[in-house]
């Protein structure tokens, strides 16, 4: 029950639909719970309608959604829409006297044209902290003097970050007000399945007795699913159920997956379900398979919302990645195969090792200890100290 005197917190989040906006709404949802009035500042598209616990304003340019085959343009829009947000935000900042503002995800892009506003409300009390998913900035936008600046410019206003996995944060130069603490992603709270799994399967042409491997989320080239196609050409009895979206036209098109697809043989083992995948429908997908390919490169040292994804409905991950939170989570509680990076024989063997059969993972115990309420509790106490309503 929020009161007059319950600590008010802006939660600035652009992403309207895919990891950052569930992260999002489920971060919101148990900082209300725990007695803080959340006003999530979003695009009109945010794809949580049915969030009851916070505030949403809308009224973000929806940065990102503009199609063009003309990338000039296309770069211009996205240019323009987020300068825009960003002035939003010290609008509302100021006219609304937020004092506590947390960034749902730290991005860089830009940051020297729009850092200066931010930059002064913090000199004059607001305290500012953000999510940092993504700790290694090693997507390189223009030159590298300007992503070095860039990233100095962004942890400048700063005074908390909060990270998955123990790090020294590489802010450019010392930034001494910045604190870094480490909080937990929880399980995400997705509906239960809908149909069969019987049902969905003969929906996708799939046979009921072969294994059958998740991709789940935005495609893109860091995922490796490349590699994975290759090992599959080796497991007959294994099919591929890709469903998301492509990332970016800076990624590989999905023309690409398939064609390669169907160089090795394995078209007709895998299924595409190239859109955004309604929340209703994800337990469907989940329910239908068997496992989730997690097979990221050496580059990737972040969390995976689609392993929390996963785990809510126990399934196993076959996953790769550079040193980072879901190296750590898969080993510490068993929630699949880890494999080395990069390499499509060492995805073959984890495939193999799946086949054959894994320990049960330690799904109760990953779940006690990585819990939205335990993520709310830390942001709380950086932001107003140990108490919480």
């Amino acid at each position: 029950m929020h009161t007059d005197s319950s600590p008010r917190l802006l939660y600035f989040s652009p992403a309207w639909s895919g990891g950052l906006a569930d992260y999002a709404h489920e971060q919101a949802q148990a900082l209300a719970k725990i007695g803080v009035q959340v006003t999530l500042l979003t695009s009109p598209a945010y794809s949580k309608a049915d969030a009851s616990l916070y505030e949403q304003q809308r009224t973000l340019k929806t940065a990102g959604a503009f199609k063009s085959p003309i990338a000039l343009l296309r770069k211009s829009v996205f240019a323009t829409h987020l300068l825009q947000n960003y002035a939003a935000l010290a609008r509302t900042i100021q006219r609304e006297g937020f004092q506590y503002v947390l960034f749902g995800s730290y991005a860089e892009y830009l940051a020297p044209l729009w850092v200066r506003p931010l930059r002064g409300l913090a000199d004059q009390g607001v305290k500012f902290g953000a999510v940092v998913h993504d700790p290694v900035r090693g997507y390189v936008v223009g030159p590298l003097w300007w992503h070095r600046w860039s990233i100095a410019c962004t942890y400048s206003f700063l005074q908390e970050a909060f990270v998955h996995e123990a790090i020294e944060l590489d802010t450019v130069k010392p930034m001494p007000n910045l604190r870094t603490t480490v909080i937990p992603q929880g399980v995400y709270n997705f509906p239960p399945a809908q149909m069969s799994r019987e049902s969905v399967r003969a929906n996708l042409k799939i046979p009921s007795h072969v294994k059958v491997l998740l991709s789940f989320g935005h495609i893109r080239d860091g995922k490796n699913l490349d590699l994975a196609l290759r090992a599959m050409a080796n497991f007959p009895e294994v099919y591929l159920v890709v469903a998301g979206k492509q990332a970016s036209s800076a990624q590989r098109p999905v023309s690409y997956y398939q064609n390669l697809a169907y160089t090795l043989g394995v078209a007709d083992r895998c299924r595409w379900q190239l859109d955004f995948i309604p929340e209703n429908q994800v337990g469907d997908l989940f329910n239908a398979c068997d496992g989730i390919l997690l097979t990221y490169s050496a580059s990737f040292q972040s969390a995976s919302s689609v392993l929390n994804v996963g785990a809510a409905y126990r399934r196993p991950c076959i996953a790769s990645g550079g040193q980072g939170n879901l190296q750590t989570m898969v080993r510490r509680y068993g929630l699949g195969v880890w494999v080395e990076p990069d390499s499509w024989e060492a995805i073959g063997a984890g495939i193999q090792q799946w086949l054959k059969g894994i320990d049960p993972p330690c799904w109760e115990d990953y779940e006690r200890d990585n819990s939205w309420a335990r993520n709310a509790e830390l942001v709380y106490a950086r932001f107003w100290g140990n108490t919480c309503n």
